[in-house]
C-alpha cells in the first residue's frame, strides 16, 4: 500500500502519518467495528465512485446491526469520500471507511468507549492479481466454516467476523491456492474469504442466498442485475461444493475483487479450465459500467 497525502478522521482531514488511535482502543481488542470498501475509477466521463451512497448506507446498516453509534448522516460521508480523492490527488482507487469503538471502556461491554469514524484512500490494483483476472485464479475449499447467523452476522461487515475470512485465506495461501472459499455449518457453499461467488451451470447462472452466510455484495448484486438484463437467467440458490465441480464457469466478485474467474477448485479444472463466455460477459458489463465505457446505471456512478 503506497501512503497518501490525508485521511479523514473523526471530522478532520488530517496527514497520514497523524491518523492515530491509542493501544487501548475497544476495536482493537474485541473487533467492534463496521467498515466498507469501495472503488473510485477513472473514465470518460471523469473520476466517479461506483455505488458510493449505497456503500454508505450499507456501513451505516452495519453500524446499527452492531450497535454502533452513528454519529455521521450518509451524505456527509459521500461528501467527505469525494473530497478526501480530491485532496489525495486520486483519479482512482480504493476507498476505506471504517467506525470503531475507541478508549473509554475494557472489557467486553463496550459502553462509555467513544466512537471513531475515520476514512482512508489509496491507489489500488487487482486484488486478486492482473493474471487471475485474466486467466483465473486457483481457489481450495477451507476447512474453516463461514461464520454463522447463530453466531455473528455475516450480511453485517462488522471488523470481528473478518477474523473468520482471514483464517481461511492464509491457510489457502499457504497450501499454495490463491483464495479461499467457506462453507456454511451445513456444508453449503457461502462465500470466498472476501467475495461472493458465482456459478454457470447448463446455461443458469447461480449465487448463494445471503440466508446461506453470503454477504449481500454490492458488486454482487450489480452483476446479477447487469447480467439478468442483458438476457442470461439467475438464481439464487443452495448450492454443494459438488456443483461447483460440475460447473461449467465459476467467478467471484466483490468490490476489491471485482469480477475475478476460477480456473480450478480442489485441484480440479472448472470447466475447461479457462474463462468462459459468461465470466467474460460478467467482466465486460461490469468493468464497462464502473468506468462508463458503457451507458449502464449511470447512477451507479458517483462522480467527484
Amino acid at each position: 500500500m503506497d501512503a497518501t497525502k490525508y485521511i479523514w478522521m473523526d471530522g478532520s482531514f488530517i496527514d497520514w502519518d497523524d491518523a492515530q488511535v491509542h493501544v487501548l482502543s475497544h476495536g482493537l481488542h474485541y473487533g467492534t467495528g463496521a467498515f466498507e470498501g469501495i472503488r473510485a475509477y477513472d473514465g470518460p466521463g471523469g473520476t466517479s465512485v461506483f455505488r458510493l451512497t449505497d456503500h454508505m448506507d450499507r456501513l451505516a446498516r452495519s453500524s446499527k446491526a452492531l450497535g454502533i453509534p452513528f454519529e455521521y448522516t450518509v451524505d456527509e460521508l459521500v461528501e467527505n469520500a469525494k473530497e478526501l480523492l480530491r485532496r489525495n490527488e486520486l483519479t482512482s482507487g480504493y476507498i476505506r471507511p471504517v467506525t470503531f469503538y475507541g478508549t473509554g471502556s475494557m472489557g467486553l461491554n463496550p459502553a462509555g468507549a467513544n466512537v471513531h469514524m475515520v476514512m482512508a484512500a489509496w491507489a489500488w490494483g487487482a486484488y486478486l492479481g492482473e493474471d487471475g483476472v485474466k486467466n483465473g485464479i486457483r481457489v481450495a475449499v477451507s476447512s474453516w466454516r463461514r461464520i454463522g447467523q447463530n453466531a455473528f452476522m455475516p450480511d453485517a461487515k462488522g471488523t470481528g467476523g473478518y477474523m473468520n475470512s482471514v483464517l481461511a485465506k492464509t491457510a489457502a495461501i499457504k497450501g499454495g491456492y490463491d483464495e479461499a472459499l467457506l462453507l456454511n455449518q451445513d456444508g453449503l457453499i457461502a462465500e470466498g474469504s472476501g467475495e461472493n461467488i458465482f456459478m454457470v451451470r447448463n446455461g443458469i447462472v447461480h449465487t448463494p442466498p445471503t440466508s446461506a452466510g453470503a454477504l449481500d455484495g454490492i458488486t454482487r448484486n450489480s452483476v446479477y442485475q447487469l447480467l439478468e438484463e442483458d438476457g442470461y437467467t439467475l438464481k439464487e440458490s443452495a448450492i454443494t461444493r459438488t456443483d461447483l465441480y460440475y460447473a461449467d464457469e465459476v467467478w467471484f466478485t466483490g468490490t476489491a475483487a471485482e469480477v475475478t474467474p476460477v480456473r480450478e477448485i480442489d485441484d480440479r479444472p472448472v470447466g475447461d479450465g479457462k474463462p468462459g463466455p459468461v465470466t467474460r460477459r460478467a467482466q465486460e458489463l461490469f468493468m464497462g459500467t464502473v468506468t462508463g465505457e458503457l451507458d449502464l446505471h449511470p447512477e451507479w456512478r458517483e462522480y467527484i
